[in-house]
């Protein structure tokens, strides 16, 4: 029953820096609470951010090498050069490649498109490629969102007599290539480029740009779906890229996108950077993953709604095939993580044969969502000589740095802050992996479990649509500015519902008072647990549902937190020296029972129930046996702050299955101990024998007489008290009895209920 992140409530924002935020800007508290968060303060800096302009853009002709890259092009198409634009296989290439394409055919320009295949051509240039195109007549080779690691591909090239103007947002390389034409490169070594964070398709969008000489407002849905699958930063000019470009994609008449819409089940004129990211952008990148890209071009581009339908549907059935490859692979990758092997290293690298290299990069990230750990998955080549794959990390740790000094013993490296790809020999592959691992072992602030920054602690009553409206004027959300979350504390639950064919989707009704809302956790069902009665905080985004035409506020979940530790259920295990080799404080409320079984417990800290110092610290309880009485059980639950509990409640008599005598052979007893009014104590076992009762029965209906003195022992021998008194006394009141009575309903409790009946009274007590 634990949490899938690590919640981290964000730093608290001053009530008086709110307040005024607030005043200054016209918002609301809350508003202003979200916006001190991101750092935005000032009136100015605030317009600006809820208010894109493209007037806020900044002036292309400030990129390095943008000049010469314009006039190399423009020449070209003057001289009717034959110009290639040499794309990438993903998103943010194929949106490049037909922004460029795009803006050099409206110029006129003889221009064709080349998307190079991830298997055949690899990543990045491709000294093969280039001569392919050379021969067929390309003069002048114009790359998107490729390149800057192109520098003996580049030299080749103009060995040929053909230039390459290089456009190119990539982590530089430390040897550029130098006989590019131009290299324009938002973060060049010296350049004065203030956002360093463009997308390949915001470098080709800045291109077009200054080809045009005015902004390509046609070409802002691409640069939009680029920029957000590419996830790079939504702050400054990326902001204004894809707010503005959402409402193109809106109302686009592009009839690829309304078909490529149309197939993954997206309402057009609502669409977000949501849907971007998980239901257009997949469906694209399917294409370069299982083979040629070109279609996605081709589908972006194209003017004919029936070659429209026609390539959304390919794409869909791609995309189809990609996440069987993702699913097949992820539980294999996963099963790998969780081994032995690799449960206790900081970083995975994982690497098989017969692993899909299209769908890699997929994998890792399903595995550091999982894991919390930077991740490579890596594919073994048939003959087991090479692996190549793709890498995913974690914001504190940068993965391209991270192993950039490992470059010579790889056959190709390239990437980024959060994601790599490479290639290389299986026999280096431990050297990789030695190095990553060095690289987190510096970093102590990684997690181990992924981190879930939380923005607001709302009410219940605050999931409304004022709080919609208020986070959404934050949106576009994405990379640097990311959608906020807000935890729901202890709330109340009016309605549950498992969904899926498997359960394993949850919806609640939270009430609070008058007010209901819904929530909808995907995956995140936890069957047995009582949702209406055992405590748990929500984490999760409002959001508006739409259905049947209705719209609704709703909670979607993130994460869920049961606020109960997790129970481990060992009552009906054998009582041996097994169930003592936890990292655990065994806790003992019998003494006699604690010093039969402390030979056991030499190398293990035991205490006595009473001991809350000690147990109040305990990360791991283990209650060993069963109290006397549930009060002293009550206590301890609430002293404890413990992760984990495990259960024994051992007893070496478990009286519930023994029950209470029955009225009749307390009868049949007393007439016998008259019969025999001196019975000696060893001759119970043939006593109750005779009599066809337990001797456990027979040993506690003895106590009873005792206690109401109907018999004495003297001498190892059972004397009746003859004559008997003459009122009628009532066994059931005698001390003797209850306590045997509160015996059996603490063992009822304890040892034969189900767990879950179990967790819910124990953490009834926990809170009491």
């Amino acid at each position: 029953m634990t949490t899938k992140y690590a919640w981290q409530p964000l730093t608290a924002i001053p009530a008086t820096q709110v307040d005024q935020v607030a005043h200054q800007n016209n918002v609301s508290p809350l508003l202003a609470t979200l916006l001190c968060q991101r750092g935005l303060t000032t009136p100015t800096v605030i317009d600006r951010f809820l208010h894109p302009q493209l007037s806020q853009l900044h002036d292309p002709l400030l990129l390095h090498d943008m000049q010469a890259a314009v006039e190399r092009i423009s020449t070209a198409i003057m001289n009717g050069e034959k110009i290639t634009v040499y794309g990438d296989y993903d998103v943010d290439g194929l949106t490049s490649t037909t922004i460029m394409y795009e803006a050099l055919a409206s110029l006129g320009a003889d221009v064709d498109i080349y998307i190079p295949n991830r298997f055949s051509d690899g990543y990045g240039p491709s000294r093969a490629a280039y001569q392919r195109l050379i021969a067929q007549g390309t003069q002048l080779i114009v790359t998107v969102d490729n390149g800057v690691s192109g520098h003996d591909e580049i030299k080749f090239a103009h060995e040929q007599g053909v230039d390459v103007v290089v456009t190119d947002h990539h982590e530089l390389p430390q040897q550029l290539p130098e006989d590019a034409a131009a290299i324009v490169h938002p973060r060049y070594p010296g350049s004065q480029y203030p956002f360093g964070d463009l997308s390949g398709a915001g470098v080709a969008f800045k291109v077009a740009t200054a080809l045009l000489e005015e902004v390509p407002v046609d070409c802002l849905d691409l640069v939009a779906l680029g920029t957000v699958c590419d996830l790079v930063s939504l702050r400054d000019e990326n902001r204004v890229l894809v707010a503005l470009g959402l409402q193109v994609l809106q109302n686009d008449t592009r009839p690829g996108i309304r078909a490529l819409c149309q197939v993954a089940y997206v309402n057009q004129q609502q669409l977000n950077t949501t849907d971007i990211g998980f239901r257009l952008g997949p469906r694209l990148n399917s294409l370069g993953r299982l083979g040629d890209a070109q279609p996605g071009v081709q589908l972006l581009h194209t003017l004919d709604p029936n070659q429209a339908t026609q390539l959304a549907d390919f794409v869909q059935t791609q995309n189809e095939k990609r996440r069987q490859y993702v699913d097949e692979i992820s539980e294999m990758a996963l099963t790998m993580a969780q081994s032995e092997e690799y449960y206790h290293r900081k970083t995975l690298v994982l690497a098989h044969k017969n692993w899909h290299e299209g769908v890699l990069g997929i994998v890792a990230s399903r595995i550091v969502e999982a894991t919390g750990k930077p991740t490579l998955v890596l594919n073994i080549s048939d003959d087991g000589q090479t692996a190549k794959g793709s890498g995913r990390s974690v914001p504190s740790l940068h993965l391209f740095n991270a192993l950039n000094s490992e470059r010579d013993h790889m056959l190709k490296f390239g990437g980024h802050h959060m994601a790599v790809g490479l290639s290389v020999a299986t026999a280096q592959i431990a050297t990789i992996a030695a190095a990553l691992e060095a690289a987190a072992q510096d970093k102590n602030d990684i997690p181990t479990q992924p981190q879930l920054p939380i923005a607001l602690q709302l009410p219940v009553t605050a999931i409304n649509e004022q709080t919609y409206h208020d986070i959404q004027q934050l949106a576009p959300f994405g990379v640097d500015n990311e959608e906020p979350l807000v935890q729901i504390t202890r709330p109340q639950v009016a309605n549950v519902k498992a969904l899926g064919d498997h359960q394993q989707h949850l919806k609640l009704l939270l009430q609070q008072q008058q007010f209901k809302v819904n929530a909808i956790g995907f995956n995140l069902n936890k069957p047995g647990y009582d949702w209406y009665h055992l405590p748990f905080n929500l984490v999760g985004y409002v959001t508006l549902n739409h259905w049947h035409d209705q719209q609704s506020i709703q909670l979607q979940l993130k994460d869920i937190q049961p606020l109960m530790p997790t129970i481990i259920d060992k009552r009906h295990y054998p009582l041996n020296t097994t169930l003592f080799n936890d990292d655990a404080v065994y806790v003992f409320f019998n003494e006699k029972i604690y010093q039969q079984l402390h030979p056991f417990l030499q190398n293990h800290q035991a205490v006595m129930a009473d001991n809350y110092a000690v147990i109040a610290k305990a990360a791991q309880i283990t209650f060993v046996d069963e109290p006397t009485n549930l009060s002293d059980l009550q206590k301890l639950l609430q002293q404890q702050h413990a992760d984990v509990i495990t259960l024994i409640f051992y007893t070496k008599h478990h009286l519930a299955s023994e029950g209470m005598p029955t009225i009749a052979q307390c009868r049949q007893v007393l007439r016998y101990c008259m019969q025999h009014p001196s019975l000696p104590k060893d001759a119970l076992a043939q006593i109750a024998n005779y009599l066809q009762i337990k001797k456990s029965i027979l040993i506690f209906i003895i106590q009873v007489f005792l206690e109401v003195q109907f018999v004495k022992i003297e001498k190892d021998m059972i004397i009746t008290q003859l004559p008997l008194p003459k009122d009628k006394l009532d066994i059931q009141a005698t001390a003797v009895y209850q306590q045997r009575q509160q015996q059996i309903t603490i063992d009822q409790l304890l040892f034969n209920s189900s767990l879950q009946q179990l967790i819910k009274q124990l953490f009834s007590y926990a809170t009491a």
